[in-house]
């Protein structure tokens, strides 16, 4: 993709339409060791996401306690070409509730940069293409955090910054303390949560339901070419394939909507519900969750559609389940 599509390029070496993330990796989230299983699935679901036209590969220190990176950095272990050919990031900040301690976000400049260790440590690399912060901390220090980034960045640990869960003014107030451009924010956005939809088109409007987004956090991403993943693109498989029968009944109504759709266009389900995402201007970058490997080569078919206006709509107004104001 060029420039002009994904503002991410002008950052990062090497990018695609689509991100891969990493949480399923590793095995489950518990203390077992990796097994050799799961490095076989490792190496098969990275040849996949490559095979697919999908360099990027989003992970977190959290994902299966820390094994989902670990076996990533097996895989670069034994195959290190790799590494020239995919970008990294990763996620810190979230921290987990101990016997003596409440679970917490950490943007402290000693977690952060200790996060950072574990990550490189783990994947067995020098450098993180891209670290993002979790989720808000509502204890954050500015200007701690920007000075943690650039001794990172000095040191050459990580190359670039970003967010993840952060709404414009939490974005704008770390900004404003950074010296280095914000270059992505990974927010939920897909089919099933329209949030991120429903607050521009509601704004103003009596008798709708307020909705808890971020009023504006689209826009600014957009005005300061700060890139958009969507984690949670997919819906669980809401409308690709997943027993709807129990669902309400404008969400089975969807599910149909995307299977004649995906007839019409000639292309999966998941290309249908992954080319909304991708239809937005803002160029949304989706993050696809799934090992599978068929069903990876079902995602990278969402880069064959351009959804009409008219589509588009009607699978924003089905999913919404009413009418628009």
């Amino acid at each position: 993709m060029t420039a002009k599509h994904n503002p991410l390029s002008n950052y990062v070496t090497h990018n695609s339409p689509l991100i891969f993330g990493c949480m399923t990796l590793g095995g489950g989230w518990n203390q077992n060791p990796i097994s050799t299983d799961d490095i076989a699935h490792c190496h098969q679901a990275i040849d996949a996401a490559l095979e697919a036209g999908i360099c990027v590969f989003d992970h977190a220190d959290i994902y299966a306690r820390g094994k989902a990176e670990q076996v990533f950095g097996k895989v670069l272990q034994q195959r290190p070409e790799l590494r020239s050919l995919i970008t990294l990031q990763s996620k810190c900040g979230i921290r987990f509730a101990t016997d003596t301690e409440p679970q917490r976000y950490d943007f402290s400049a000693q977690w952060i940069a200790q996060s950072v260790d574990g990550i490189l440590a783990r994947l067995q690399i020098e450098q993180l293409d891209v670290l993002m912060l979790h989720r808000p901390d509502p204890l954050m220090q500015p200007e701690e955090v920007a000075a943690t980034f650039s001794t990172l960045q000095q040191a050459g640990k990580v190359k670039h910054f970003g967010v993840s869960n952060m709404q414009q003014h939490q974005m704008a107030l770390l900004q404003d303390a950074l010296t280095t451009p914000l270059v992505v924010n990974q927010l939920e956005l897909s089919l099933s949560h329209l949030a991120w939809l429903d607050e521009g088109t509601t704004a103003g409007c009596s008798g709708e339901t307020l909705v808890n987004f971020g009023s504006g956090t689209i826009e600014y991403c957009r005005r300061n070419k700060v890139q958009l993943q969507a984690w949670g693109s997919l819906s669980q498989g809401l409308f690709s394939g997943k027993d709807v029968s129990s669902e309400a009944t404008h969400i089975a109504e969807t599910a149909e909507l995307v299977a004649r759709l995906a007839a019409e266009y000639q292309v999966s389900r998941e290309a249908i519900v992954l080319g909304f995402l991708m239809r937005h201007p803002a160029k949304i970058q989706p993050v696809i969750g799934t090992t599978n490997i068929e069903r990876i080569k079902a995602c990278a078919q969402a880069t064959q559609v351009e959804l009409s206006r008219e589509h588009w709509y009607a699978l924003y107004l089905s999913a919404r389940g009413k009418a628009l104001p």
